[in-house]
């Protein structure tokens, strides 16, 4: 499957009604903080400086204070005119306070214990004073400052304005963004106005799959075409394939070519903290789609709502999941459900879903999105390469044929590298090598010619490299080999070695024993070079040991275990119980290493017999760090067997064809 080959394969923006009633909130927000900080510049007692009674009985004495307000717990004294200006308090005073409070005070305050108390000392002391030296005071028991206001209740005022603006923030994807619009559906929708520009052109790789899909547009466009007959439109189709494989690309196409609303949303865009939210959005969901039927529903990532029910649950427990599911499979099949809403739902979990979800009625196809094969992946490198200036020797077979396993993304990936790599040499047209370049960067990882190998290092890698090549080259079931390279790659890899799998679906005992041993080369390698090994061989032997127990455990490839499969694909990979005694645990431990040692000891027989080739390749690799298939026929001679690659099978086959073609024509 292929993505568009520019930034239209993108979903255009849903048509809204532009409106400014979300940037009243900015400003409602900025107003409070500028009113806090207003009201704390302002606030007399936050400017005030704080003294101790006793330099207050020494400023009464002098005859500084004009006046003074006695609180509950303090009591504020404001200075007179003459004694700001003086040196003792003007640089303290001016410091402190604001230009309103230093004209106006209070300027100083202290603590008392009681209101009472201090006021029949405070004149007790005015006696001892002169006239002139007496000071004016006030009780003021009912005002507090801002910062015991802001305490009681401007904190509580602050904190109900910032749920509110948090519940608007959460919801202002639905319905407005109002906090009783929560339930309201997520779903984007396109319609007429603001179509989708991705048409089923634009789709490439996996034509069963499109006519699937195409059927089910042509029964919206054209129904009567299928009712004449008695049939009836399918309420649903499940898009299942592995991640990349353009599950959701292909629900664009029918968006574009549709010609009918079509609606569109995620499976989390469920999911909500609230209880009973997911469900609401359900039914909302379906509520708008049967105003606007006929129409299409399409649900990206189902399984983040559609998880098989009670699994991980404790009794009793409510889960709001499943609450969400319960509503989904009423409203696809329910007892009151209308006609002419079609849900299209895509996944890479299929094993995950539960099974009320799956049946028909609610899902009357599941449509199978695999890995594109050799033809799929050359449709999708042609719909990438159009914008793209090529060099004329660009030959969409081969990129076809040396990207095994690729999906749809990987090979958009491959197309841009190579780009990115034709434009960093300073190219006009991006060439094959540059191709080859960003195949080697995608598999393999990041280049990294400076990293600093010590030459002992070096000549290790060299020869367990040369070791695969050389095994793989004399077995006659292992993968033809493409490339050897010494340059570090990835986050660890030192060495890389290219092959060119065949496309087959069907494996025998012997084409894995095979495949084992030339992944084991590069340990035998070692072994017979240096009498050691190293740790290079990790990933080797973390396959091997994957695909020994599979023969044994899966495939039934072992003559003690038997003809008998511990597999089960509905069950969790999470799970500690093993489908077997532990007397047959045992058993297959035993024939692993068996395995592995026998294809070990085949690898080892193997090149002592070729340590001649093993050394004309490893000094090869050590001299240009990179050789090819062409560079390992010319040093060591032609594969000893007849084998075609899929490459030569593919061209082949299209070259016969061809042929019969012109025959037929000429006849």
């Amino acid at each position: 499957m292929s993505d568009s080959p520019d930034n239209k394969s993108l979903f255009p923006k849903p048509s809204k009604n532009s409106s400014n009633g979300n940037n009243y909130q900015i400003w409602l927000l900025v107003a409070l903080v500028v009113l806090i900080v207003g009201l704390t510049y302002v606030n007399k007692s936050s400017s005030t400086i704080e003294i101790t009674p006793k330099r207050f009985e020494n400023m009464l004495q002098a005859g500084d204070v004009r006046e003074i307000t006695i609180l509950n717990d303090f009591v504020e004294v404001t200075l007179t005119p003459d004694a700001l200006k003086s040196s003792k308090y003007e640089a303290e005073v001016s410091q402190k306070s604001s230009p309103f409070s230093l004209s106006q005070g209070p300027h100083y305050k202290f603590q008392i214990i009681s209101a009472e108390n201090f006021e029949k000392d405070f004149k007790d002391m005015q006696k001892q004073l002169a006239e002139a030296q007496k000071t004016a005071y006030r009780v003021d028991k009912n005002r507090t400052d801002f910062n015991s206001w802001f305490v009681s209740w401007g904190f509580f005022f602050a904190l109900l304005f910032g749920f509110y603006f948090l519940m608007r923030r959460m919801t202002s994807g639905g319905g407005g963004g109002q906090i009783f619009n929560i339930g309201k559906s997520k779903a984007a929708l396109f319609d007429a106005d603001n179509r989708v520009k991705i048409t089923f052109s634009d789709v490439a790789g996996l034509d069963e799959a499109k006519e699937e899909i195409e059927e089910i547009v042509e029964f919206l466009r054209n129904p009567t075409k299928y009712t004449n007959l008695g049939g009836k439109i399918p309420k649903g189709a499940l898009l299942v394939g592995p991640p990349g494989t353009g599950k959701t690309l292909l629900a664009k196409a029918v968006a574009g070519e549709s010609g009918v609303p079509f609606f569109t949303l995620s499976g989390s865009d469920f999911v909500e903290m609230f209880v009973g939210v997911g469900a609401a959005r359900v039914r909302d969901l379906f509520k708008q789609a049967k105003e606007k039927a006929p129409c299409i529903v399409f649900i990206d990532e189902i399984d983040a709502i559609g998880r098989s029910r009670g699994k991980g649950q404790m009794p009793g427990s409510n889960d709001e999941r499943e609450n969400t599911l319960n509503s989904l499979l009423v409203e696809m099949d329910g007892f009151g459900t209308d006609s002419g809403v079609i849900i299209l739902a895509a996944t890479n979990r299929p094993d995950v879903l539960d099974s009320a979800l799956m049946r028909p009625g609610r899902f009357d196809r599941q449509i199978s999105i695999d890995k594109p094969d050799i033809v799929g992946r050359e449709a999708i490198f042609k719909v990438h390469l159009k914008p793209l200036k090529l060099e004329s020797e660009v030959d969409y077979k081969k990129l076809a044929a040396q990207t095994p396993g690729f999906a749809g993304a990987e090979i958009a990936n491959v197309c841009n590298e190579a780009a990115l790599i034709a434009a960093r040499r300073n190219k006009k047209a991006v060439e094959m090598q540059d191709f080859q370049d960003a195949i080697d960067r995608v598999i393999g990882g990041l280049e990294k010619k400076n990293k600093i190998i010590s030459p002992e290092e070096k000549k290790i890698v060299a020869y367990h490299e040369a070791g695969h090549a050389v095994a793989g080259w004399f077995l006659e079931h292992a993968d033809p080999l493409v490339k050897v390279s010494i340059v570090p790659r990835g986050v660890a890899a030192l060495g890389y070695a290219q092959y060119l799998p065949r496309e087959q679906f069907l494996y025998t005992a012997e084409q894995m024993t095979d495949e084992m041993c030339m992944t084991l080369g590069g340990r035998v390698a070692e072994d017979i070079v240096f009498g050691k090994v190293s740790t290079g061989a990790l990933s080797d032997l973390e396959r091997i040991t994957k695909m020994s127990y599979s023969m044994i455990t899966i495939y039934g490839m072992n003559d003690k275990i038997g003809n008998v499969s511990f597999y089960d694909s509905k069950r969790s990979e999470y799970a500690f119980d093993k489908p077997y005694s532990d007397a047959t645990a045992q058993l297959i431990d035993q024939e692993v290493k068996k395995m592995i040692e026998n294809a070990y000891a085949k690898t080892k027989e193997l090149l002592t017999e070729k340590r001649q080739a093993l050394e004309i390749i490893a000094q090869e690799l050590l001299e240009k760090e990179v050789i090819f298939q062409t560079d390992i026929e010319r040093l060591i001679g032609k594969r000893p067997f007849n084998t075609q690659t899929t490459y030569e099978a593919y061209t082949n086959g299209k070259a016969l064809k061809e042929a019969e073609r012109l025959a037929n024509e000429v006849k």
